[in-house]
């Protein structure tokens, strides 16, 4: 996970800045802590005492915890679908679209590593809430558009045929996202380096020739 910031400090910043920047920033607040605290341990006096106000001013902005979790991860999943779409769409070959949306999962995973956690930590119990059957909706499209490229791969034989597509999309959509639980923003390895390296091995493999007994 990221280092963790201030986030008190980062509140102290930004007095007198937009209503819009003050939502994002709160935001942000709450997806750290609901990450890394969980969910149902975050209060709402936790998310203010992080943020220097008092709680009273958070529903200024908001009308519960329940509405930042879902502006978070409604904006996230979005977001997500939205360009897993267009990479689709403008790619030229299956290999070459598969390849991006390996990329743009890790830089996601750079970018956005809260949102990334907080999903992966919350997404199997939200998704039988009220007002959060999204959650999976979007999961579930997400899913078909990878096994739409792994099938259009196999069938212009630039993957292999034996495999079995959904259990490889498992493989694949467990092994990227749960690099988030050490993948460090700033750290030793660049999310391009490791797209680089995941790609690497997932084609070549980690043995050199012909495997033995």
């Amino acid at each position: 996970m990221a280092a963790r910031t201030t986030a008190r400090n980062r509140g102290s910043r930004t007095t007198g800045n937009s209503g819009s920047h003050r939502r994002a920033q709160l935001l942000g607040i709450a997806a750290e802590l609901f990450a890394t605290r969980g969910y149902a341990e975050t209060t709402v006096r936790d998310i203010a005492d992080e943020a220097g106000i008092l709680s009273g001013s958070l529903y200024h902005h908001f009308s519960s915890k329940e509405a930042m979790l879902d502006e978070i991860l409604r904006g996230f999943l979005e977001q997500l679908l939205e360009r897993f779409t267009a990479i689709e769409k403008e790619g030229e070959s299956p290999k070459g679209i598969f390849d991006e949306l390996i990329a743009y999962s890790f830089a996601t995973i750079h970018a956005q590593p809260y949102a990334v956690a907080l999903y992966q930590n919350e997404s199997a119990a939200l998704a039988r809430q009220p007002g959060f059957a999204y959650v999976d909706e979007i999961g579930k499209k997400n899913e078909e558009l990878w096994l739409r490229v792994l099938r259009a791969g196999q069938k212009s034989g630039v993957f292999r045929t034996d495999i079995d597509v959904e259990l490889a999309y498992r493989f694949i959509r467990d092994t990227v996202w749960a690099s988030v639980r050490w993948y460090r923003p700033g750290g030793r390895y660049k999310s391009e380096a490791v797209a680089e390296q995941y790609l690497s091995m997932l084609y070549g493999g980690l043995v050199v020739g012909r495997p033995t007994a």
